[in-house]
This record gives structure tokens, C-alpha cells and sequence, in this order.
């Protein structure tokens, strides 16, 4: 049981970076239309800026949160690994 337990957790940090990465990714690809200053905007147009920035804020509140516990596992797994 001793010797399973650093796998799992090198095995979910693993996980946590590809997951954060991922998240990243997906975040950095929204991207939001440029508006020229001769253009009338719209309430459409707000709502699609908005609903984008917002999308964008999620986004990468998930990844920061994946990238946090991918630490503290890392910081778990090391501290095991001095332990024992």
C-alpha cells in the first residue's frame, strides 16, 4: 500500500498539469472583437463582449485552480518522498 500511494499521486499531478494546460488553452482561444472607434455599438454588441470576458474569466479561474491543486499534490508527493 506504501509503494502505491507515491504513483497515485505523481499519476494525478500529472493529470492536474494536462488538465491545466488544457484549460489554458481553451481560455487563451476566446478571443474578443476588435472594435474600431468609428463603429456604433450595440446592446448586442456589449453582451457579446461581455458574455466573451466572462467566458475568458472562467476559464481561466479553472485553470488557476488546477494549477493550485497540481501544486499542493506536488508539494504532498515531495514531502512524502521525504518522509519516507
Amino acid at each position: 500500500m506504501s509503494d502505491v500511494l507515491p504513483h497515485l499521486l505523481d499519476a494525478l499531478i500529472v493529470l492536474g498539469a494536462a488538465a491545466s494546460s488544457l484549460l489554458w488553452f481553451r481560455a487563451s482561444r476566446s478571443r474578443v472583437r476588435r472594435v474600431s472607434r468609428f463603429e456604433a455599438l450595440d446592446h448586442a454588441d456589449y453582451n457579446r463582449l461581455v458574455t466573451t470576458m466572462n467566458r475568458t474569466q472562467i476559464l481561466n479561474s479553472h485553470a488557476a485552480l488546477m494549477t493550485g491543486l497540481t501544486a499542493a499534490l506536488a508539494s504532498v508527493r515531495l514531502l512524502l518522498g521525504e518522509v519516507t
